[in-house]
């Protein structure tokens, strides 16, 4: 009888890919779910960017196979987005890779430093795609603690004790501004991140989307002098560009670490579409007014009402976090997180996000997604105020 490979009892079919079919199977049952899940932005990309990706696929010599490591204007245009809003200046022929999204970054990325048998350190909470694609090729997940009472950020006299007790550690995941917990990026903490590779060897990548959604302030790990011998940073347009299905993000770190990482790119794609490419190089243009609108104000008057769907809930939230959800933590006389998220689907008919498939750290906590128009954020307030 054929059997899959062994890797796969390694893992479980994503959450939101299961949960999503009893959502749909809801809904066809008319029961109107609003899902206020997942975090796929709901608004366009700038006009700019859509009139680029039209004038491009109309051109009869752009649709053939493009460079793996991407188009020129793309790299010159991430380049300038990393000068413009965080001072990092970068090498668009030798230090930048433009990614089908992160998830395909972290399996290049793994593929090129972790050998099976090696182990990589996960934040918990954190991206459940760090230990999901780690274990799929054969890497030893080792967790480290996030803690409300430190901000969210590394506990680095854990973070040495495990390095003490695993000489295989060869990657570090981190993600600033945090999902799920919106944890803020610091400059303390990259500084210490930096040190902390250069100390022992090993490489950081820094996943970091959120930066431009709801904060003033951007920051990169690549700021840190010695951080690009050392460090890897992603950067998406899914979030701060409303480009969530045209999946274009990017890598960037040394000339080295670059090179190795395509070798494994250039074996699994062929590069993308050059219009959306083009476009995405377009999208990289987009003025302070427009990041201001859309990652700001819009998400900002959403938040209001996940507030108060925390407060109506009695969750305990953080006001200062940033990024394109709310965490908060669920009343301790309620007993597993799963009760109140499946009331509040089955009776209120509202979508919201259990914290333990981040980690058992989120086990006490639910996410909010701010990727929901006003209108249905407070038709879903009103919706748990009944139920409750």
């Amino acid at each position: 009888m054929i059997q899959p490979a062994d890797r796969l009892s390694l893992v479980q079919e994503y959450y939101f890919s299961r949960k999503l079919k009893e959502v749909a199977q809801m809904n066809a049952e008319g029961k109107d779910i609003i899902s206020l899940a997942i975090g796929s932005p709901d608004m366009p990309p700038s006009p700019q960017t859509i009139d680029k990706l039209c004038e491009v696929a109309h051109q009869p010599h752009a649709h053939g196979y493009q460079p793996t490591q991407g188009t020129p204007e793309l790299r010159e245009a991430m380049c300038g987005f990393y000068k413009r809003w965080y001072n990092v200046g970068l090498d668009a022929k030798t230090e930048v890779l433009p990614l089908i999204g992160s998830k395909e970054g972290i399996l290049h990325v793994t593929l090129a430093f972790v050998n099976p048998g090696d182990s990589v350190l996960v934040p918990n909470p954190g991206y459940p795609t760090y230990t999901s694609l780690s274990k799929i090729l054969g890497a030893n997940i080792v967790n480290y603690n996030l803690r409300e009472d430190n901000g969210w950020q590394p506990d680095f006299d854990q973070l040495e004790e495990m390095m003490a007790n695993n000489s295989r550690i060869k990657l570090m995941w981190t993600n600033y501004p945090n999902m799920p917990t919106g944890g803020r990026a610091q400059r303390a903490t990259y500084e210490r991140l930096v040190k902390f590779a250069l100390d022992h060897d090993i490489v950081v990548v820094n996943d970091n989307p959120y930066s431009f959604i709801l904060s003033e302030e951007h920051l990169s790990i690549l700021q840190v002098p010695g951080a690009k011998d050392c460090c890897i940073e992603f950067n998406s347009m899914s979030k701060s560009h409303n480009m969530p299905g045209w999946r274009v993000g990017l890598c960037a770190s040394n000339a080295q670490f670059i090179q190795w990482i395509l070798k494994v790119q250039s074996n699994i794609e062929s590069g993308t579409f050059r219009g959306i490419q083009l476009a995405a190089a377009e999208a990289y243009n987009n003025d302070e007014a427009w990041h201001r609108e859309y990652n700001i104000n819009t998400y900002a008057r959403r938040r209001q009402y996940a507030e108060q769907i925390m407060d109506v809930l009695g969750c305990k939230y953080d006001p200062n976090q940033v990024g394109m959800f709310l965490w908060g933590r669920i009343p301790d006389d309620i007993q597993n997180v799963e009760d109140l998220t499946e009331k509040i689907l089955h009776e209120a008919r509202v979508f919201i996000t259990p914290g333990f498939i981040f980690g058992s750290n989120g086990e006490r906590y639910i996410r909010i997604s701010l990727c929901a128009k006003e209108d249905k954020i407070q038709q879903a307030l009103e919706r748990i105020k009944k139920a409750i």
